[in-house]
């Protein structure tokens, strides 16, 4: 069984107006085998919102809504799993022919959350694994949340944003700040991570913290240009 088979949804969160990242992660999912479908591989609008409020940045803030309005989505639909991709994540080219074997494992395991793509130190075993974490994750760029963990999460995510930074029981943060505060919370909750990482993320502008030549647009036309040579020479 394939990821997209296995997974009732799959979701890539993109900002309307990022179409340069639309365009990469298209073409990162045909070559993936996940085209977009409507009811099976979609795109979620990324959010915008007009304040930081209590976050570190808009971006931030933007993100934190954008992960959890997907979340909050996938619940309303009765989804039993989601898979969640940020629109600038790279799916390596071992993906296709190992994710076989990654489903069976988590068709055999009680999961809460999966992370296929991640930076955290892990080996370069010769057949992909999952293999249980209990640290902190930094990033959210290509990751499953099983369905029974979703409700505990999304409530966990709606208080947060009541409460003020540093608040002992978790205030605004970053999604995958958020994650992993949940997690710390409930170490009941399995989590996998994939040995080796299955997922990184393009080098391309950002929305959270972008530099002064992503902000002018001609300049950002030719940085995105740049990079995607970068990104080519890679493969």
């Amino acid at each position: 069984m394939t990821v997209r088979e296995y997974f009732d949804r799959i979701y890539v969160i993109n900002l309307a107006y990022r179409t340069d990242r639309r365009r990469g992660i298209v073409e990162e999912f045909s070559r993936a085998g996940m085209p977009l479908e409507p009811g099976k591989v979609e795109i979620f609008p990324g959010v915008r919102p007009d304040s930081a409020g209590d976050f570190p940045s808009l971006g931030c803030r933007g993100c934190f809504l954008s992960h959890l309005g997907v979340l909050k989505h996938a619940k309303q639909q009765g989804l039993k799993n989601v898979l969640v991709f940020e629109d600038d994540c790279v799916i390596s080219p071992r993906f296709p022919a190992e994710q076989h074997a990654l489903v069976d494992q988590l068709k055999s395991t009680d999961w809460g959350m999966v992370y296929f793509g991640h930076i955290e130190p892990v080996g370069e075993a010769q057949s992909a694994r999952l293999i249980p974490y209990t640290h902190p994750m930094i990033t959210a760029h290509f990751y499953g949340v099983n369905g029974p963990t979703l409700d505990g999460l999304i409530s966990f995510m709606e208080a947060l944003q009541t409460r003020p930074p540093g608040h002992i029981d978790g205030g605004p943060m970053f999604p995958d700040g958020a994650f992993s505060f949940y997690r710390g919370r409930h170490r009941e909750l399995l989590t996998l991570i994939a040995e080796p990482n299955l997922g990184t993320q393009r080098s391309s502008a950002s929305d959270i913290t972008a530099r002064w030549w992503d902000r002018t647009p001609v300049l950002r036309q030719l940085a995105g240009a740049a990079r995607r040579v970068k990104a080519a020479i890679k493969r």
